[in-house]
């Protein structure tokens, strides 16, 4: 019997696991109720650790219902005990992306593309292979290409503010860019030119919606709960209802992308199978997965106020000038503006669920105990509550800039946005998401061309079904230049 945990060479209790999954029918039901309407997902979770005085738990997972027959999952609800889901000898990851239930294959064209399927799968290497191909062809256009984006999206602001309203959506506005960055890095040309035009965010949006519905809610009011519960937890909505949204962004792709087409075709994968995984890697990864990390950025740094603002913007801008630019090394050095979006993708992570079946018996351990997990058991772990562990971080509740600084780089090891540890890499036979670092040059590079630009700024959020809804109320010129 396998066992996994740093703590694994310590004589820790083998216990049973405790929660309950209540009656059939009934039991997924009231928890679902719980967990969207009821209570909320942070305190669903938190109210059961304190119930049974364990993070490790037995309990149900939505939507359940005819759509996901069987809910049951072991959660891993501390940081300790969740790295078990990155170690892919122990658990399976074949067909859990969204957790109990998938999407019809239908939503892509027909495929299992590389995100639902097993390390164990001789297809998953070669196609996150053919991703890796197109990053490190791209490498020396990430920051020219998105420092030409952010251009355009800091005049959308600017021009917003400037208007009526005097305030601008800042959703709306870094959601159309990054879908322009995305589709350029993969074909060389812009959306613009193809049959997707500049609806590019909309279609992708409309094609999220659709698979990814059960497992959300609109935020009605309560006397509209069961409403939208039996309508979008009865039956899966059909991919047809989104077919034309899902057909104009592979034609757009398979138009614009000839030469990464041509590439994957000599690398042995079918030409459409391939234009299938880019829609899915441009859609949901990047797209999907960007447009919310943005906004939970600017969130958490508009958060900290003009205190961190000004430390901010002082080493970016003498950093810059010293290395008479923006480049990587020039990056490297800027700490602050380092540790800012580690920290950033520790307290709100963008993708919160992690889902692995194991692969066999094993033990997993919690900091007080261990748990025996059956094979073939779902295994589900909430990342917010792992990266939040308050006996792993220091008031992990507070939004803490320095954190990552100096010794505090030993903490990244704990930090798992991107399906595995910080301090590990992605590789084609592993589940790291293969932008990993992409992402967080992204971050870091969206802080420094904001800081160079403007020296604070004020802002209104409100929670959404995709991380937050970002409204820009002022932005403050720099008041000096580099």
């Amino acid at each position: 019997m396998a066992s996994s945990s740093e703590t694994s060479s310590t004589n820790l209790p083998l216990k049973p696991i405790p929660g309950s999954y209540g009656l059939p029918i009934i039991g997924p039901l009231h928890d679902r109720h719980d967990y969207f309407y009821n209570q909320g997902r942070d305190k669903y979770f938190q109210t059961r650790i304190e119930k049974y005085n364990s993070t490790v738990l037995k309990l149900n997972m939505p939507p359940g219902g005819f759509i996901a027959p069987d809910p049951k999952v072991i959660a891993l609800l501390d940081g300790a005990s969740f790295p078990i889901l990155f170690d892919n000898a122990k658990v399976e990851k074949r067909d859990v992306l969204d957790g109990t239930f998938m999407p019809s294959t239908d939503f892509f064209g027909g495929y299992r593309t590389c995100a639902f399927q097993d390390t164990a799968e001789p297809s998953h290497s070669l196609l996150k292979r053919f991703i890796f191909h197109i990053l490190s062809s791209k490498h020396d256009t990430f920051i020219p290409l998105f420092q030409t984006n952010l251009t355009e999206h800091f005049t959308d602001l600017e021009k917003e503010l400037a208007g009526k309203h005097q305030k601008a959506s800042f959703n709306t506005s870094i959601g159309g860019i990054t879908f322009n960055f995305l589709f350029k890095l993969i074909t060389d040309k812009n959306p613009s030119e193809t049959k997707i035009g500049d609806s590019g965010p909309t279609l992708v949006q409309t094609w999220l919606a659709a698979q990814l519905a059960p497992l959300a809610t609109a935020g009605l009011p309560k006397i509209f709960n069961y409403l939208e519960d039996v309508l979008i937890r009865t039956i899966p909505i059909p991919a047809w209802t989104v077919k034309s949204s899902y057909n104009k962004l592979y034609e757009g792709l398979m138009e614009a992308g000839t030469t990464v087409l041509d590439e994957a075709e000599k690398m042995g994968i079918k030409r459409e199978e391939a234009c299938h995984n880019l829609v899915f890697t441009l859609g949901f990864n990047a797209f999907g997965g960007l447009t919310n990390q943005f906004p939970i950025l600017i969130k958490w740094v508009g958060l900290a106020g003009a205190d961190l603002h000004k430390k901010l913007a002082d080493e970016i801008r003498a950093i810059v000038r010293e290395e008479g630019g923006v480049n990587l090394y020039a990056l490297d050095k800027m700490t602050l503006t380092k540790s800012t979006v580690y920290e950033a993708l520790r307290i709100e992570p963008a993708v919160p669920y992690q889902y692995a079946k194991a692969r066999e018996d094993l033990v997993v351990q919690s900091h007080d105990a261990s748990f025996e997990i059956k094979k073939g058991e779902m295994i589900f772990g909430y990342q917010p509550f792992a990266t939040k562990d308050a006996k792993i971080f220091d008031k992990p509740e507070d939004f803490i800039a320095e954190r990552f600084i100096g010794d505090g780089e030993k903490l990244l090891k704990h930090v798992f946005w991107s399906n595995g540890r910080e301090t590990d890499e992605a590789t084609p036979d592993n589940k790291i998401c293969p932008a990993k670092n992409l992402v967080v040059l992204l971050c870091r590079l969206y802080l420094v061309e904001f800081f160079l630009n403007y020296d604070t700024f004020t802002f209104d959020f409100k929670p959404s079904v995709l991380g937050p809804t970002i409204t820009i109320k002022s932005l403050v010129k720099a008041s000096s230049t580099v």
